[in-house]
């Protein structure tokens, strides 16, 4: 093995760092969905500098601009909004699905992919999450993939998971789902310590953590969070 591609999900900053460490060899992550032919940010695998946790540059012939979803106002770099792309790969869209293609695609021909993302003043992209997995939590948003992140870097886990579950007062409480090594120990306070310890007070684990032995996955590896949900509200009515 000379080099690894990695897909389908945003691969964390740290897990690239301590593969292409421990393997010796390069990794890159690209971006791109169905809707667009594959490809709109291919990994650079041979581009130096690398950039660490960078899904890449865009392909020739694609725009993109990285759009507040709440005000429509177009952002700078090194600000997270939803992305926006257009160009000759980008589908024309949903074969007799015409409700669900203006969703999705305006009449400037630009398509709304739903991820939320930003790119830096080299013009390398990162993706952040999906618009739709957005935590919120008192007018914050929290993006479950940035806590995911963070908790895979405790010496003790696995495997994580986080979704929002629901709170009266606040919106939103962000959760984790948490599978420990074997042979390893840890509390839910060494959890939720470790992630006050590195991010925002926003961010903190307030909806709890919750070791499990199993995160559920879609076949090409993403978290299926709707799970996660509908046993987080079962729990919640067990305790009605």
């Amino acid at each position: 093995v000379r080099d690894i591609r990695s897909g389908a999900a945003s691969l964390g900053k740290n897990t690239e760092i301590a593969i292409r460490k421990r393997l010796g060899i390069s990794i890159g992550q690209g971006y791109g969905l169905t809707e667009s032919s594959a490809l709109l940010a291919p990994p650079r695998v041979n581009c130096f500098p690398r950039k660490s946790g960078s899904c890449g540059i865009l392909v020739p012939d694609t725009e993109c601009k990285v759009v507040d979803p709440e005000t429509k106002q177009v952002l700078g770099a090194n600000q997270d909004g939803e992305l926006w792309f257009r160009g000759p790969q980008v589908m024309k869209g949903y074969f007799n699905l015409p409700q669900a293609t203006a969703e999705c695609i305006d009449k400037d021909e630009w398509f709304h992919t739903g991820d939320v993302g930003n790119y830096d003043e080299e013009g390398y992209f990162y993706v952040v999450d999906r618009l739709k997995e957005l935590i919120k939590y008192k007018g914050f948003q929290v993006a479950p993939a940035e806590l995911e992140h963070l908790i895979h870097t405790h010496p003790a886990v696995a495997d994580v998971a986080v979704i929002g579950v629901p709170d009266e007062i606040a919106g939103e409480l962000p959760k984790a789902y948490v599978i420990l090594k074997h042979d390893v120990t840890a509390t839910v306070q060494d959890i939720s310590d470790f992630v006050a310890k590195h991010l925002a007070p926003h961010k903190r684990l307030r909806g709890g953590v919750e070791f499990v032995t199993e995160i559920p996955k879609s076949p090409s590896g993403k978290i299926l969070r709707r799970e996660l949900r509908k046993r987080a509200a079962k729990q919640s009515k067990a305790k009605l």
